[in-house]
């Protein structure tokens, strides 16, 4: 059991108002996701209640719904426009709607942070957002190999292949939409985004891995992308 009195690294993921004076605030820890109250939300503390702040925070309570005890800054708030910000709150939506709460995954928080900062920086956003997906299928237990197959076979180059989202890669004999190339799948193990076509295949399959977690909802986020 986690003690969630004991001050800790944050961010927050989303923000509301609660009551007249409170917010409901989601937040990412290195302990997990968890959902608290943050009295006087119109104070000091409520101007840190955005997303990409880096913060340190102490929560009270032992049930689902806790309270901020403390909430101060703890480094520079990521600034990001456009669609590195876009790219940022497509990653929060996908935490609260797939990460469990109260679940610990402290490399993940890690990840998260380390994204952020490459958002930031400017750097390249298909490789961040997938690397980042991948790394939360991978962390809550959904990943599975990209260069063998079900049957633990190597993937083959001129292969064609299906995700089965509960076992992995099988290959298949007849072309049916959807599918993967078996060159496509070993770049993205290998982690080769300037390999032809591997970006694409990458989008296209983890939002395959994903949809099941989704449960049937799309994500707000990604309409942000598509508006002019």
């Amino acid at each position: 059991m986690s003690d969630w009195s004991l001050a800790q690294p944050a961010y927050v993921l989303h923000s509301r108002a609660y009551r007249e004076t409170s917010a409901l605030v989601d937040f990412i820890t290195p302990q997990g996701r968890l959902r608290a109250v943050l009295r006087s939300a119109r104070g000091k503390a409520g101007s840190l209640a955005r997303p990409f702040v880096p913060l340190e925070v102490e929560f009270r309570g032992r049930g689902e719904l806790k309270n901020v005890g403390r909430m101060e800054s703890a480094g520079i708030a990521t600034w990001m426009v456009g669609d590195p910000l876009f790219s940022g709150l497509y990653l929060n939506e996908l935490l609260i709607r797939v990460l469990p709460a109260e679940d610990p995954h402290p490399a993940l928080f890690d990840h998260y942070a380390a994204t952020l900062q490459g958002l930031a920086a400017g750097r390249a956003l298909e490789p961040l957002l997938r690397s980042f997906e991948w790394r939360l299928l991978d962390d809550l237990g959904y990943g599975f190999a990209l260069d063998t197959d079900v049957n633990g076979t190597a993937v083959d180059p001129a292969g064609l292949y299906h995700l089965r989202v509960d076992a992995g890669l099988e290959r298949v004999e007849f072309f049916q939409p959807g599918l993967f190339r078996g060159i496509d799948l070993l770049a993205l193990a290998e982690a080769d985004w300037s390999a032809p076509g591997s970006l694409a295949a990458a989008k296209r399959l983890m939002r395959q891995a994903l949809a099941p977690h989704l449960g049937g909802r799309p994500l707000v986020s990604r309409e942000l992308f598509r508006k002019p």
